[in-house]
């Protein structure tokens, strides 16, 4: 069975909101200000090259749609070239390449992606409604954080529903770049 991997840029005070600056929020583009060196790109590297579905809430989608297909470069190849799935009850004709609309009986759609012959990771980034949802539902299966060493004191963070309680385990940490850090958590076996 494949994972559902979750990757996510916040901030120490767990803000997610607009980390690129492209959402017209007006403290976004924090993860910008630091450098997440070689490291940090490896990080980010390495979780795509895992990963052979995109699994995405409709607004990161079309910040991505927006950005990605006119870049190049390796990462640019390998977002654009794979298989994106979209989470989304409003979009109705996606128009970047190999994109495939979950609008409904949700839960059964992503467990039957997950069910999907190979191993490669379904990875999902930015997207914090669908994030809620998936956890929520105990569908995540790794979650990955890239802390940046900024507080904002505003924004939307990364949990702003009443959750289900649940225990995580560490299982990497890294300090990268000019004071990002990088953490990878699975659920506990013992949930609590």
């Amino acid at each position: 069975m494949r994972r559902i991997v979750v990757s996510e840029f916040v901030t120490v005070d767990g803000v997610m909101q607009d980390p690129g600056g492209s959402e017209g929020y007006a403290r976004g583009g924090w993860a910008f200000k630091f450098e997440r060196g070689p490291e940090g790109d490896k990080f980010k590297w390495d979780e795509l090259e895992a990963a052979d579905i995109a699994l995405l809430g409709r607004v990161t989608y079309e910040g991505f749609a927006a950005a990605w297909p006119g870049r190049t470069g390796e990462f640019a190849d390998k977002l654009n070239t794979m298989r994106k799935v979209v989470v989304s009850t409003t979009l109705k004709n996606p128009s970047w390449n190999n994109t495939q609309v979950i609008s409904s009986n949700i839960p059964a759609e992503l467990a039957k992606l997950r069910d999907l012959a190979g191993s490669a990771d379904i990875l999902v980034a930015g997207s914090g409604q669908l994030v809620r949802e998936l956890l929520q539902d105990g569908l995540v299966d790794e979650l990955r954080l890239m802390v940046f060493p900024i507080i904002l004191g505003d924004g939307k963070p990364l949990f702003t529903k009443p959750l289900d309680m649940s225990s995580w385990r560490l299982v990497e940490s890294k300090p990268v770049g000019g004071g990002v850090l990088t953490m990878v958590y699975q659920p506990a076996k013992n949930q609590s």
